[in-house]
């Protein structure tokens, strides 16, 4: 009952769209030199003049308004087939596949910082792959999709440009599947969820599909699209149609003219600003990283119905599924990202649905299979919501089933305090590590005591707590102590645990274990250590390791098979035709690969995580991607782990010191570059900071004055440049750091900062 109250709610709640835009993505210096005029539309008050750059492949679309207003709409195109030299570095596949060790990650770090294009080659773009009929799923194969906030449901787009309703063939009878083969493919606007497939021809000539969501269209569950396809050919459209939706039947519906087209495409541009507005400014030497994570937030409010509901995928069962909707990564992904990036109102209703329809008053969650991890971890996303935000009454609201999900936390580490202490998990929390636990024969297989469970129930309580005194002082320090012992049970239980006797130790994901996770997949069946991919990654999120325990368990994962191309794997039995990478919920690996300063691989994460977990232009993110070029299916957890990274890199919080890092995960060559780096107003526990890098020197602003006590302002310059000497404020600083690159300051009364740095 309370979810159907939801969708009629959210059905009669769809706001009414502004019928005049204001100047959007505006630049008023950019030059209408090259740009050839399209038409001329009226929209309210106001004519606009449409100009387009066909010279070039990726050239812009450009309005300019009567009252001198202009909306800029960069193109982009991006190839989907594999580059010319053969993939995987010169290695074989077979050997990949079944080695222990992470082999492409290994040569990608041979010289420090990873190269992006290497990355990008080493291994074919997802679903370049030829499709074998025999042995292909009866799923067609959609690479991306177009939808609005609205909308209850999602429009697939396939790879030569058709959707379920509109197909340019119809038209364009060479645009066949052949030829899709060898596209690109990108989006207009940036990071807009607007579709771009190019199709060469030859080398003066290529065709153009471009394909967007109508944002005025109030369908519940239709998502009406526009559609133009169009021939240019030395730097003109010799032939274009365009489209709405549905094949044309006179004379009651007639393919839409350009202007119609335009008029909707200036429209869906202001839509979609004032979506993401909230987001914080970043600017970057590489911009892709910046609308790679501004086109998360836009696929995710296509996805969730009304832009709020909880959805696992898109278009197929498969994870579009109701049994989906209340899976906690897609709760506790969404919230994470939407607060690290300034959405704190999408972060809100995001928690006041899934408290109100997935959260029952005992703490129990409305889903098949819960997992323990991410009970931790969702106490702690309260606290950092509250801390962020200031937002007393939703944690007022959700007061007692807060309450009950951390008291259901202290009853499962009770049960553990009555075994025996000689019993491996002893003081250690039991229970499923992965939801997909449930669906098994013999589920209590998977009842185990997780290094994980425990791990996150610390950080869980310990970051709760530390809000909770506003609410409830006694339980909060109730849940300090009972964090302090959780925590050093975690540490205690695995320093017994390391296998020293293998060439490199190993550390299982649970206790009292003496196989590797992969020799018992394959010699128990069922095994205890399946999916051990997630309890590495949130055992390492959890942030409550000494740093000495976590670099083993990283490199245990490295050597043993647990990651590849250098992002958390899909672990399985090995098998000779490839490995998986992890899309989604491996971004706590990420995060603790930057906290030890392992920068390098948390930039080779970053990037096989783009070029080999997206689709290549149209960045549709998927839960598990196979490095042989086959197809993956989309979940939006997935989606949103670029952009934690590019924000982390930047401003990145201490779990527990009263610490903010600020350019800790920048590529060297970004630094050396010169050009901008800047985050504006990114929140933080001690208010909103701004950070600018160029060469040697930084800014920092601070929200207030000596909060936080310290910053660690990081320069990666190239590894020949060593720091000589630091001001900050003109004043000599201190340098140090774990590779003595790094300026330390005590903001002391202090809130603003320039920071400069010599090189020796």
């Amino acid at each position: 009952m309370q979810r159907r109250q939801f969708l009629q709610q959210l059905a009669g709640a769809t706001a009414a769209l502004e019928t005049t835009p204001k100047p959007v993505a505006t630049r008023t210096q950019d030059s209408l030199a090259g740009h050839t005029f399209q038409c001329e539309f009226h929209l309210g008050s106001e004519s606009w003049k449409v100009y387009e750059n066909l010279t070039k492949r990726d050239g812009s679309i450009i309005f300019v308004s009567s009252q001198g207003a202009r909306c800029t709409l960069e193109k982009s195109a991006e190839a989907t087939f594999a580059d010319a030299e053969p993939p995987y570095l010169g290695l074989k596949l077979g050997d990949i596949g079944m080695a222990g060790e992470d082999l492409l990650a290994n040569k990608l770090l041979e010289n420090g910082d990873p190269d992006p294009k290497q990355v990008r080659s080493a291994a074919p773009p997802m679903g370049s792959a030829p499709r074998n009929p025999a042995s292909a799923s009866p799923r067609l194969p959609w690479n991306t999709f177009v939808g609005t906030v609205e909308c209850f449901d999602t429009m697939p787009v396939y790879p030569s440009g058709n959707t379920r309703t509109y197909h340019p063939v119809q038209h364009f009878p060479e645009l066949t599947a052949e030829m899709a083969r060898r596209r690109y493919e990108g989006l207009v606007g940036g990071w807009m969820p607007a579709v771009r497939k190019v199709m060469p021809k030859s080398e003066t000539a290529y065709y153009e599909l471009l394909v967007f969501g109508d944002v005025e269209a109030r369908d519940r569950f239709i998502v009406q699209t526009w559609h133009r396809t169009a021939l240019i050919e030395n730097g003109r459209i010799s032939k274009v149609i365009y489209g709405y939706s549905y094949p044309a039947f006179p004379p009651s519906r007639t393919d839409p003219d350009a202007t119609e087209f335009y008029r909707a495409l200036l429209i869906f541009a202001n839509y979609w600003n004032r979506h993401l507005a909230d987001a914080i400014a970043v600017t970057l030497p590489d911009k892709t990283y910046v609308d790679i994570s501004r086109h998360a937030f836009a696929k995710e409010l296509m996805v969730r119905p009304g832009g709020v509901y909880p959805k696992y995928g898109a278009v197929d069962r498969d994870y579009y599924g109701a049994e989906y909707d209340g899976f906690q990564d897609i709760f506790t992904s969404a919230v994470y990202t939407n607060l690290e990036w300034g959405r704190f109102e999408q972060a809100r209703r995001t928690i006041d649905n899934y408290f109100r329809d997935f959260v029952d008053a005992k703490g129990a969650i409305n889903m098949r299979g819960p997992e323990t991890a991410q009970f931790g971890l969702t106490l702690s996303l309260m606290a950092r919501y509250y801390e962020y935000t200031r937002d007393r009454a939703l944690l007022v609201k959700y007061r007692d089933k807060l309450s009950a999900t951390a008291g259901n936390l202290a009853r499962m580490h009770d049960e553990s305090l009555k075994l025996t202490k000689e019993d491996p998990g002893y003081g250690l929390i039991h229970g499923w590590s992965e939801s997909d636990a449930c669906l098994a024969a013999q589920p209590m297989t998977w009842w185990q005591p997780y290094f994980a469970n425990s791990a996150f129930a610390a950080r869980g309580f310990i970051d709760i707590s530390r809000i909770w005194t506003e609410f409830n002082g006694q339980q909060a320090e109730g849940w300090r102590k009972r964090a302090r012992i959780l925590e050093a049970a975690v540490t205690s239980s695995i320093q017994k645990n390391i296998r020293r006797d293998m060439q490199s130790p190993y550390i299982g994901p649970l206790p009292g274990a003496t196989l590797t996770f992969r020799e018992s997949m394959e010699r128990e069946r069922p095994s205890p250590q399946q999916w051990p991919h997630r309890a590495y990654a949130e055992l390492l999120q959890a942030d409550v390791l000494p740093h000495e325990i976590a670099n083993l368990v990283v490199d245990c994962m490295r050597a043993y098979g647990a990651t590849t191309l250098g992002v958390v794997a899909n672990v399985g039995r090995p098998r000779p035709n490839g490995r998986a990478i992890l899309g989604f919920i491996s971004y706590g690996y990420a995060q603790m690969l930057l906290r030890l300063d392992r920068v390098e691989e948390y930039l080779l994460f970053l990037y096989s995580h783009r070029f080999h977990d997206h689709s290549r232009g149209s960045w549709t993110a998927g839960e598990v991607a196979g490095i042989n070029g086959g197809t993956a299916i989309f979940c939006i957890p997935a989606q949103q782990t670029i952009p934690l990274l590019v924000r982390w890199m930047l401003v990145l919080e201490d779990s527990d010191d009263d610490r903010l890092h600020f350019g800790k995960g920048l590529p060297r060559e970004w630094v050396a570059s010169g050009k901008e780096i800047r985050i504006e107003q990114a929140p933080t526990r001690w208010g909103r900071v701004n950070f600018s890098l160029s060469g040697t020197g930084a800014r920092v602003e601070l929200a207030k004055a000596g909060a936080p006590r310290e910053l660690h302002v990081k320069f990666r310059l190239p590894v020949a440049n060593r720091l000589q000497s630091a001001t900050v404020n003109g004043v000599p600083a201190r340098i140090g750091g774990l590779h003595n690159d790094t300026v330390i300051i005590e903001t002391g009364s202090r809130r603003s900062f320039v920071v400069a740095v010599k090189l020796g």
